[in-house]
């Protein structure tokens, strides 16, 4: 089988650099509250930051966007020109996140083949999204992308490993390895450790297992499935679009190559987080829909029209049903908690239902907008606001994660996100592109 994963030579900040203003959390968090923004601004000040170097989504469709871009691309190559960024030898990086659980979050960041990657539907690659990628969020973010020297993505790509043989064994012999960082990171986003793994028998060790995942036979049996189903390597849990921008770019660098050039040209791989979905620490919880500038009771209303006319029946209820025979959504507006219940739904997924009605609703009313927010908080805090509607998705359960991938497809966008906003990868390692 041809590999999909290697080792990549990481660009990293040279010794003395202060790591806990370089590192900053990934772009897609926070999109609709700027004050977090505003607070990573005070802490980096002047200093070296990844928070020069990418750009938060927040700003995205804002006055002076391409003036940012320019400025993000003009500091990546100071950055490399005045030696803030090192190029360490070819490796992987170990990585220990602690947000405060029961325990730390095990990772490892590598090279991945940007050919092996498809996110199209139906999609029989061995990189694949869990959830549907949006191709309209694709060209705003390639203009980041496409000048940009390096590239510093936020993407977290599981693996379906129960018997932990990938990246808890390297975990084991830590103690071996060169500490590259011990930070704690700004805004709550916890602890984050780090290790160097040069080339080596470490990296064959983690290439071998991870080819074992991809074992034929141990594949069928694992998900129950015939020679017809395709092999599944890994699954993007975190930055699909991230993944989808950094392979829309490759489309267009591949075009002015030649075959041989194409081989392993730096922007066909593509620097990611590979995660054990079956780590103790990776909590699998829901994204919540806000609606902004609705009237509630509108969207409501046009809820039970729309499911109606779909075969099933939705209304209104005060108090949640006591049966599980429905597909029960809390709603929270300035007014309190209702429930919106669905009954008889063509879509088996809950997620699947919400987004469809959502989808139609966007479609018919240009006024209004919509987020996705993770956590209770955040959820509860923005629909409080008047003239907003939000909408508390159930708890997915992880274990189905990777069959309905395998068996299904991808699932319904913004299905499900790994853990609280805070939790997100933060930017540390960076990786030339040209």
């Amino acid at each position: 089988m041809n590999r999909c994963t290697k080792t990549a030579k990481i660009l990293f900040p040279r010794k003395g650099t202060d790591l806990q203003k370089w590192s900053v959390i990934a772009c897609d968090q926070y999109t609709s509250e700027p004050e977090y923004w505003a607070q990573a601004e005070e802490i980096v000040g002047d200093a070296p930051s990844t928070l020069r170097i990418t750009l938060p989504e927040v700003y995205l469709e804002q006055p002076g966007v391409e003036e940012r871009i320019s400025k993000i691309n003009a500091t990546m190559d100071q950055y490399m020109a005045d030696g803030v960024l090192e190029e360490l030898p070819a490796g992987m990086m170990l990585l220990s996140r602690d947000t405060g659980g029961a325990c730390a979050r095990l990772g490892l960041v590598m090279a991945f083949d940007l050919e092996a990657y498809e996110y199209t539907p139906g999609s029989t690659s061995l990189i694949r999204p869990t959830e549907k990628t949006v191709v309209e969020r694709i060209p705003p973010r390639l203009k980041v992308r496409e000048n940009a020297p390096m590239e510093l993505p936020h993407i977290m790509l599981l693996i379906d490993d129960p018997q932990r043989t990938v990246i808890e064994p390297v975990y084991a012999r830590a103690a071996e390895l060169e500490k590259k960082y011990d930070v704690e990171l700004m805004l709550n986003g916890g602890h984050l450790e780090g290790w160097f793994i040069p080339e080596g028998e470490l990296t064959e060790q983690v290439q071998t297992a991870l080819d074992a995942l991809c074992d034929r036979a141990s594949f069928e049996a694992k998900y129950g499935v015939d020679g017809k189903a395709p092999l599944l390597q890994f699954a993007t849990g975190d930055g699909n679009h991230s993944m989808a921008t950094a392979k829309a770019n490759w489309e267009k660098v591949k075009a002015t190559l030649s075959p041989e050039e194409q081989v392993d040209h730096p922007a066909r791989w593509v620097l990611a987080e590979v995660v054990n979905i079956h780590d103790e620490s990776l909590l699998i919880e829901p994204i919540h829909r806000v609606l902004f500038n609705v009237c509630p009771d509108c969207v409501l209303k046009a809820a039970g029209e729309f499911f109606a006319a779909n075969g099933g029946k939705a209304y209104v209820a005060q108090e949640r049903p006591a049966c599980d025979c429905a597909q029960v959504f809390p709603c929270t507006t300035e007014k309190g908690v209702s429930y919106l219940v669905v009954e008889n739904s063509k879509w088996a997924l809950p997620v699947a239902s919400l987004q469809a009605f959502l989808d139609d609703y966007l479609s018919k009313t240009p006024d209004a907008k919509i987020d996705y927010i993770h956590g209770s908080a955040a959820l509860e805090r923005l629909s409080a606001q008047s003239g907003n509607l939000g909408f508390e998705l159930p708890e997915l359960a992880k274990e189905d994660l990777f069959r309905g991938v395998v068996l299904d497809g991808v699932l319904p966008r913004k299905t499900f996100s790994m853990g609280e906003a805070q939790e997100k990868r933060y930017y540390m390692e960076a990786k030339k592109i040209r």
